[in-house]
């Protein structure tokens, strides 16, 4: 079968949500009012994409930072229809209060995102949040008994299951033509782990600290808390599988359709950059078992790539032929036919404000766009969105499970059905982070 062949009768295969979006999805019988927490980078990114594709309102905005809060108010004013002005809240609480949006959209840091998804759906929103879902198991497992118990629909952003090419990828996977696969190595190798030692000191006047620390443990204010750099400490996230894990971990799941893993096992550290006041791992390596299918994972944020071309990406070893993946590209080699390369999709000319839109990762704005239609169809016809919440779970849950065998030092055999580790007390207690008072963790 050659390349032609090949992408025509993936075509004809049943599609992915990122190829397939209904028309309801872009008629609403109402225009959908719209929330913002958390107006920083991947917020806004994620609420100018859903402004491009829905004649959504926006018509609240809530953040900590009231020099951030003002930027985003007026930047929504010139991108949507009406041009109105949202209003603008310091609290989450005081915004869901109103109890006027459809739909809410989380852009907090990780710490955060429990707490405000819980709320709103309690509120009566539908939900997109940003990953990781959780920065522990307990958390995540209270977001999906909220979404259900409300029946809200909950779309986590891990859009890779609605970028245009991994969809393609996805359906020679699923089209049998790797055979069987037996094995997926997945890796970041970006330097982004902050280096350097600066110095604590007073939180800026315009950052209420406090209400941003939340239900985190309360560390001396350092520069790199905020705005972006708080994946440093692990009082906010879970370093860098919680950050870039989930994503692939999230991607081989999905083009697979691999549910939980059976065991997870991990080993790493703090190996090469000592002096650096970050508290996250620079190295580590994981191994989540599916049974058949085992997936690797690996992260250095020091030395190189093995591959440059796929710093950050997966590679599934089947016995009829390997798929290299990642979000610039995808290449399929066939044991035996013509090789299968593609790279990222751009809408640059449909879209001609994503060249000039600030820190905006242009080859990620199709999939946000794709992954905002796919939630959009789920509000529309209340079914399951492609990366519901529950699926997130799956995916956040397994890498926090990585962090607790690479502390603990051992391997973690998991039960789905009762969300725990078997025969381990000592790891189970892991699961529930304390939160600092006079926060209630959602567990309770």
């Amino acid at each position: 079968m050659d390349r032609r062949q090949f992408l025509t009768a993936a075509a004809g295969a049943s599609l992915t949500a990122a190829s397939n979006i209904p028309a309801e999805a872009l008629v609403q019988q109402k225009k959908l009012r719209v929330g913002l927490i958390g107006c920083g980078w991947y917020g806004k990114c994620d609420l100018f994409r859903l402004i491009q594709v829905a004649p959504v309102e926006v018509v609240s905005l809530c953040d900590v930072d009231s020099r951030m809060l003002a930027e985003a108010v007026e930047l929504v004013s010139q991108r949507q229809a009406s041009h109105n002005k949202p209003r603008a809240y310091r609290d989450y609480r005081e915004m869901l209060k109103q109890k006027d949006v459809d739909i809410v959209l989380i852009g907090t840091p990780d710490h955060w995102h429990a707490l405000n998804m819980i709320a709103a759906v309690e509120a009566g929103a539908d939900v997109y949040c940003q990953k990781p879902i959780s920065t522990d198991i307990a958390e995540g497992q209270a977001m999906v008994n909220a979404a259900r118990k409300h029946g809200k629909v909950v779309q986590i952003g891990t859009q890779r299951r609605s970028t245009p090419h991994l969809a393609e990828a996805r359906d020679i996977v699923r089209s049998g033509a790797l055979g069987k696969i037996g094995l997926v190595e997945i890796c970041c190798y970006y330097h982004m782990r902050a280096s350097g030692n600066p110095p604590d000191g007073p939180a800026p006047e315009y950052l209420d600290y406090e209400m941003w620390t939340g239900p985190a443990p309360m560390r001396p204010y350092n520069a790199w808390d905020h705005p972006r750099g708080w994946r440093a400490f692990m009082e906010y996230g879970n370093g860098i599988v919680g950050d870039m894990c989930v994503h692939m971990l999230d991607m081989t799941r999905w083009m697979m359709g691999l549910g939980w893993p059976k065991s997870v096992t991990s080993s790493g550290g703090i190996l090469v950059d000592k002096a650096s006041k970050a508290n996250i791992s620079d190295t580590q390596a994981a191994t989540f078992d599916f049974g058949e299918t085992k997936v690797l994972w690996e992260h250095r944020s020091w030395g190189d790539a093995p591959d440059p071309a796929y710093p950050w990406g997966a590679v599934l070893y089947g016995d009829k032929g390997t798929l290299k993946a990642s979000v610039m590209s995808y290449d399929f080699k066939p044991n035996n036919g013509q090789a299968v390369h593609k790279d990222v999709t751009y809408e640059l000319d449909q879209y001609p404000i994503d060249r000039t839109e600030r820190d905006l990762e242009r080859h990620c704005a199709p999939a946000i766009r794709h992954h905002m239609l796919d939630f959009l169809n789920a509000v529309a016809t209340r079914g399951r969105p492609v990366a519901d919440i529950e699926e997130g779970h799956i995916s956040t849950a397994s890498c926090i499970l990585a962090n607790i065998s690479m502390k603990l030092a051992r391997t973690l055999v998991w039960d789905p059905q009762v969300q725990r580790v078997v025969g381990d007390p000592e790891a189970n207690k892991l699961l529930h982070r304390p939160y600092r008072k006079p926060w209630v963790h959602p567990e309770a």
